[in-house]
């Protein structure tokens, strides 16, 4: 059996980014945009229930590795802190009315998502050689990526940094409700591929998430090196063990011929 896709991580493999959601700047920005949605609360106050939203949502999933619903959470957010947002204080006015709400609701709070990840955001750049390594590999091997995120901002993302045309299958744990090293965020892209997951390569920057995760779907895996993720995880060692993407190429070569 031939290898046929690759798979990838996006942050701290394909994308460097550094952010920090703690920062008061944020939730006090936050606040002024809310002000203008007639939500009147304090950047602390926000920050809290923003924090405490996103636990409580872990707490009550019933998934090993739960992944948070950014949108989920604002649309709470919106709902709670303002009767224009609930679809329940206009139901006398009908079905029309109601759905009117909960669209304006949801907007809202997917751009909240999007607005949030860019106040947190310190910078974004392709890792050196990750631009080189796509273009070597598209036309030969079928191209996915498993990442955790959320989707309203992973996407846009993987435009700004000019590598989205590479890959046809977007994996995104936030649309499935667990994260990784869950194996079925893995073999999931590989049935959307068409391949099965001993036809695939994984290439990833931790150890845990990504080369467990991945050996646990019965993925082949490279381990990038870069200066993000977790570098140990009991006694796992992935196939091929690369410094750099540059390095890849060679993993991948390597991979598809033993195989």
């Amino acid at each position: 059996m031939s290898i046929r896709a690759v798979l990838f991580d996006l942050y701290g493999t394909l994308i460097h980014i550094e952010t920090d959601e703690t920062q008061g700047e944020i939730y006090w920005a936050l606040s002024r945009y809310l002000s203008y949605h007639r939500i009147r609360t304090s950047p602390d106050s926000l920050r809290e229930r923003y924090f405490d939203l996103a636990k409580q949502q872990k707490r009550n999933s019933a998934e090993t590795y739960p992944e948070m619903d950014a949108r989920a959470v604002w649309r709470e957010i919106l709902r709670s802190g303002s009767k224009r947002f609930r679809p329940e204080s206009v139901a006398s006015e009908g079905a029309h009315r109601v759905q009117q709400v909960e669209k304006r609701r949801e907007r809202l709070a997917k751009e909240l998502v999007r607005l949030h990840r860019a106040l947190s955001r310190r910078m974004i750049e392709r890792y050196p050689g990750a631009k080189e390594l796509l273009q070597s590999i598209v036309g030969e091997f079928q191209l996915g990526i498993v990442s955790d995120a959320q989707v309203e901002f992973a996407k846009p993302e993987m435009r700004i940094t000019k590598i989205r045309k590479y890959f046809p299958v977007q994996t995104i744990s936030s649309a499935y409700g667990y994260r990784k090293p869950d194996p079925r965020l893995f073999t999931e892209t590989c049935h959307a591929l068409r391949v099965g997951p001993r036809e695939a390569i994984y290439v990833g920057n931790d150890m845990y998430r990504d080369v467990f995760g991945a050996r646990e779907a019965g993925l082949k895996t490279i381990m990038v090196w870069s200066d993000q993720g977790r570098k140990d995880y009991r006694d796992v060692r992935a196939d091929y063990d690369a410094r750099d993407l540059y390095q890849v190429l060679e993993g991948i070569r390597f991979l598809a011929e033993r195989h």
